[in-house]
């Protein structure tokens, strides 16, 4: 599953980390240190690097442009210089857990969303075309364009074999970059771009979709028919390679992502969770219904759907289809694809705003969760992994044990729950 990383995301990161200054790794004693890091980034570059480029069939004539000039960027975040060892905590345990609803900022939702519905105007035609070709809503297109990218606005300007070719030397994930700095390689022997317009994120996400290269490779197309894949200044090129992304990911035809959902309060939140589907009949029939007043469409009834309450009974609940799980596949966080799906209602179909606010919950330290978890896992519990984020398994694990101990079940961590569960 190729990572992806949002835009907007990394500049916030970049801001703090240019503020507080390099955190990955212990700073080296002398500038000198830095110049013979500089000359062993050389070296490997031709004595490592190079072998294993020409092996995938670039020239060396591609090879030397795209590191002309290229130097190591020490303010990249998560470097391991040669001679240290990483400094950062692999787990953040004291970092404090917020509510869900942080996510769902409305200033951000809302640009989103205004400019979804402008430009769905604007590319009505290719959009209509895409969605013809790869069976993805334009609506669903326009909201992830506008939240990786602000639909083309967020400028993208780092030299992307810089910030590669500096991970992949001396990051804390080096074989996973120096797959990438491969694919970029490869993106310019092809002549998808020239190696001056290959610009990144911090992160080496390529364009207005925030492909990594490899899914660059994999999912990017020409759709305006110039005979380039070019999501750094096409817009049917991005539009359309974003649903190629979710279409080769499985997006199912004719299916929604998911519905703002009632759930009555004598159904357990326990349901919760991508292992516990049932037809969205069924769930229609234990008094599941849309918040909307609307029943189910009928072209769903027969179709598997999900429970998901990421913030438990402190925060709106839905019936999620497949295709949510899709969305989930462009950024690995339910908040993310809940974020997509969210804005799409409301790009492609008026939507309002969720129905019912977000809890003000959260607070807590990732210990303190870490430690509920690793008590309910104790006592027999599934919570996943003990890692302090409160994932669908330990939501639905905390709403077992509440019911079991005769509380009303919230299916989420609650300051109260700190020490009782033991």
């Amino acid at each position: 599953m190729p990572e992806r990383v949002s835009v907007l995301k990394c500049l916030a990161v970049m801001a703090v980390f240019y503020l507080a200054g390099p955190g990955g790794a212990a700073p080296l004693k002398a500038e000198t240190s830095k110049a013979e890091t500089e000359t062993q980034f050389r070296t490997w570059l031709d004595k490592d690097l190079w072998p294993d480029a020409k092996a995938k069939g670039i020239s060396r004539a591609t090879f030397d442009k795209a590191f002309s000039g290229v130097k190591l960027n020490w303010k990249l975040p998560d470097l391991v210089p040669p001679g240290t060892r990483p400094t950062t905590p692999k787990e953040q345990v004291q970092a404090e857990f917020g509510s869900p609803g942080k996510y769902f900022n409305e200033k951000t939702i809302g640009h989103v969303v205004a400019g979804g519905r402008t430009r769905a105007a604007q590319h009505a035609r290719t959009l209509a075309a895409i969605e013809k070709q790869y069976g993805v809503p334009g609506a669903i297109v326009l909201a992830i364009w506008g939240r990786e990218s602000g639909f083309g606005a967020v400028k993208i300007p780092y030299n992307a074999f810089e910030v590669l070719g500096t991970k992949a030397f001396m990051a804390t994930r080096k074989e996973m970059f120096r797959k990438e700095l491969l694919a970029a390689l490869q993106i310019v022997q092809k002549n998808y771009i020239d190696v001056g317009s290959m610009k990144s994120s911090w992160a080496g996400a390529l364009g207005q979709p925030q492909f990594m290269p490899t899914s660059f490779l994999d999912h990017a197309v020409d759709f305006d028919g110039d005979g380039k894949r070019d999501i750094w200044n096409s817009v049917p090129d991005t539009l359309a390679s974003i649903a190629n992304y979710l279409h080769l990911y499985g997006w199912q035809r004719g299916r929604d992502w998911g519905f703002e959902v009632k759930v009555p309060a004598g159904l357990t939140c326990a349901l919760e969770g991508p292992d516990q589907g049932l037809k969205v009949a069924d769930w229609a029939k234990m008094g599941i219904t849309r918040v909307n007043g609307k029943p189910f469409p009928a072209s769903e009834l027969a179709g598997e759907g999900y429970l998901l309450m990421p913030a438990g009974r402190h925060g709106p609940a839905f019936i999620a289809t497949p295709n949510f799980y899709v969305l989930k596949s462009y950024n690995m966080s339910d908040l993310y694809a809940l974020f997509i799906g969210h804005a799409a209602d409301r790009i492609g179909n008026n939507a309002r705003g969720f129905s019912q606010e977000w809890g003000n919950v959260g607070g807590m330290y990732r210990s303190d969760i870490a430690a509920m978890q690793k008590a309910l896992q104790a006592k027999g519990y599934d919570v996943g992994k003990a890692d302090g984020l409160p994932g669908f398994k330990t939501r639905r694990s905390i709403g077992d044990w509440q019911a079991k101990h005769g509380q009303a079940a919230t299916c989420f961590p609650e300051k109260s729950l700190i020490g009782a569960i033991k």
